[in-house]
């Protein structure tokens, strides 16, 4: 039997020891947001270090101004090296009432499809598929007694509050996590059976602006016409961010952003996407955005404009006539390629400034910022974990855009310079960051099985 499916019988055989691993973890309550909860973060960093350890990880817990971030080392092989990036916190549970059961009291459950699922929190982010990459690292320690890599393990502990502290870290430990590919879990399947590579991220740019009119809330009856409403001013604003094909109206807002690479282009179109399906399921049935864009342009590979909050004026019951003093909104910018968030922000602000009239001020708050990032699938560790995934699940894996934002990513190229394989077996339905969250059992057992091929692929030369 040769070393890979020695390793993979093992992972087999070991399965129920692994998900018993799996629910240690799951049950301390490692909250990042919550200070309540520092102490928890602490013991889930703690028990990731004597876990690393015990498999032949140099492993540590390293202090910042916040929650821990672990490190662990094992660069007994030759050949390429692998960073792989995990976190180790988790959201909180609220609203509780909505949880079937105790969040933290993790469980397999049997749904009525015959499919068996973890469920509680943590399990689809990130702890169950964090823990799939080391169980893979532990099989290929018990058979062979090494790694097919060098590799370095970082585990975060504040992914889900914001990471402030990571980018820093990353800058100032530069020299000792530099590696020749980095290797990220915390994504998704194309669907239940086609694994996928994640090979572009939108970026982010989110803002909070405040129209403050009257000095307090006028009766409309008497000032109406006469004062300006924040309301009224807010309105326009919102609505002259887009012109009738879609489009963002912002200066510059597509600058950077080309169209999509042929060679996605067209793999995208053979994924089979029913874009009806898609939209359907929330209860809508015409898409929104661009015109002559498809909805996977929309979501993955162009930019967007969305408002997430509006409030201004009396907003409870029944009816009262008054011009609010102040209106606010919420607006974030979902961004591609190479634009630039500060240049973004900078024209939504002078956009907003232009529409604001002279008796009346806005006031802005940032609320977060980070660039769009892709990475080559032209690259040869893109093409191994590629061969590796459509070896265990017997279906081609497939190269995806990512509609949401996994800001590490950016860093890790940005601080350490190297290309990221984000290979994740989670579902749209796993209910992350929502009560009841779950992951696939067989999530958790083949995405054990896909680490170890994926492993295996990149230590068969020196090449990343």
């Amino acid at each position: 039997m040769s070393d890979l499916n020695a390793v993979l019988a093992h992972v087999d055989a070991d399965l129920d020891a692994a998900l018993a691993r799996l629910f240690v973890v799951l049950r301390i309550k490692s909250i990042s947001t919550d200070p309540a909860y520092a102490a928890e973060c602490q013991a889930c960093a703690d028990w990731h270090v004597e876990d690393l350890r015990g498999i032949g990880f140099d492993a540590s817990a390293r202090a910042t101004p916040g929650h821990p971030i672990v490190v662990a080392h094992d660069r007994s092989a030759k050949g390429a090296s692998a960073l792989f990036y995990g976190h180790y916190d988790v959201q909180p549970v609220d609203p509780l009432e909505l949880w079937d059961a105790d969040p933290f009291d993790p469980r397999i459950e049997t749904l009525a499809d015959g499919t068996r699922i973890l469920r509680g929190r943590g399990t689809a982010d990130d702890k169950g598929q964090l823990m799939a990459f080391v169980e893979a690292c532990r099989a290929w320690k018990a058979v062979t007694g090494r790694l097919p890599i060098p590799m370095t393990i970082l585990l975060e502990g504040e992914e889900e509050s914001g990471g402030v502290n990571l980018p820093p870290f990353l800058k100032s430990h530069a020299d000792e996590l530099r590696a020749d590919i980095g290797l990220i879990c915390d994504t998704n399947m194309w669907d239940a059976k086609t694994p996928a590579i994640v090979t572009m991220l939108r970026g982010l740019c989110g803002e909070e602006i405040i129209i403050h009119a009257a000095d307090r809330d006028l009766h409309s009856g008497f000032y109406g016409s006469a004062a300006a409403n924040p309301n009224r001013i807010l309105a326009r604003i919102i609505s002259d961010l887009h012109d009738a094909d879609g489009r963002v109206t912002l200066a510059g807002f597509y600058d950077g952003v080309p169209e999509l690479p042929e060679a996605l282009r067209t793999q995208w179109d053979s994924l089979g996407f029913d874009a009806k399906a898609f939209l359907g399921a929330v209860g809508l049935s015409v898409p929104a955005g661009e015109t002559g864009r498809s909805v996977l342009e929309m979501v993955w590979s162009r930019p967007t404009c969305e408002i997430n909050g509006m409030g201004g004026g009396y907003q409870g019951a029944g009816f009262k006539t008054v011009i609010p003093a102040m209106a606010s909104a919420k607006i974030s910018f979902r961004l591609v390629f190479d634009q630039d968030p500060h240049k973004i922000r900078a024209a939504f602000r002078a956009f907003v400034r232009a529409r604001v009239p002279a008796d009346c001020r806005v006031e802005f708050l940032e609320h977060g910022s980070g660039q769009a990032i892709g990475f080559p699938i032209d690259a040869p560790a893109f093409g191994k974990a590629r061969d590796a995934l459509t070896a265990e699940w017997g279906k081609p894996a497939v190269f995806i855009g990512g509609g949401g934002s996994i800001p590490v990513t950016h860093e890790l190229k940005k601080a350490l310079g190297m290309d990221v394989v984000l290979a994740g077996f989670g579902l749209d339905d796993d209910r992350i960051h929502s009560p009841n969250e779950k992951y696939n059992l067989e999530s958790f057992h083949r995405g054990i099985r896909s680490w170890v091929r994926i492993l295996d692929a990149l230590g068969r030369d020196a090449t990343p």
